[in-house]
């Protein structure tokens, strides 16, 4: 190679370098410190929390238990499929989150667990929750199970819900619209505050994951 040739050649690598960093920096999701997080609405747990043991069921009528949990980081929000607002709007924003990393980043989107857990066990059976949950992703699950067993796993990610009367005798239910954070080992590790926004949901999870 001539020393013309030579210096073309590494002119043009160094722009190739240069533009390649260039587009990276542009394209990537930066890693957020918890301090960052805490403004956009993600708090973090000074120390992840282990959950205790779960007896609950998909919507295939499979056992759901912590070991469920365990291997991906789980997004999971607590709501019924009879929601009038908060559960659609938030459990949509998991589904574009979740799209979001299937478009960029397909190992990372296979890491990613959207969850629905049903607080209306009454009227959610598993085949309903599943359609509903399975509405927002084909591969978000739907878990449900007796009251009791919910309440258990629910008070252990700092959730709250209760029944309250309705128009016609029916009723509502009023519960925390936390979207649950839980880390590939199963432990509670933090949650995101209303309102939810998909990217928030993509830069919390890949900066936990790129920290984890």
């Amino acid at each position: 190679m001539t020393p013309v040739r030579l210096t073309v050649f590494l002119c043009v690598s160094f722009i190739a370098v240069v533009v390649g960093m260039f587009v990276f920096s542009v394209t990537r999701t930066p890693v957020l410190s918890e301090q960052e997080l805490r403004e956009l609405g993600v708090f973090i747990l000074p120390r992840p929390r282990e959950i205790a043991e779960i007896d609950l069921m998909t919507q295939d009528g499979a056992p759901f238990t912590v070991e469920d949990l365990q291997g991906k980081w789980s997004y999971i929000f607590f709501g019924f499929t009879n929601c009038p607002d908060i559960c659609p709007t938030s459990m949509a924003v998991l589904g574009q989150a979740e799209r979001q990393l299937q478009t960029t980043d397909p190992e990372a989107a296979a890491r990613f667990q959207g969850i629905l857990v049903t607080v209306d066990p009454e009227r959610d059976d598993l085949e309903t929750l599943g359609e509903y949950a399975q509405a927002f992703s084909p591969r978000f699950l739907g878990v449900g199970g007796e009251r009791d067993a919910i309440a258990g796993f629910a008070t252990q990610v700092n959730v709250a819900f209760a029944r309250m009367p309705g128009e016609d005798g029916g009723y509502q239910v009023d519960h925390t619209a936390n979207i649950v954070i839980v880390n590939p080992r199963g432990h509670y590790h933090g949650f995101a505050k209303m309102p939810h926004q998909a990217d928030t949901i993509v830069a919390s999870y890949k900066s936990l994951a790129e920290n984890f």
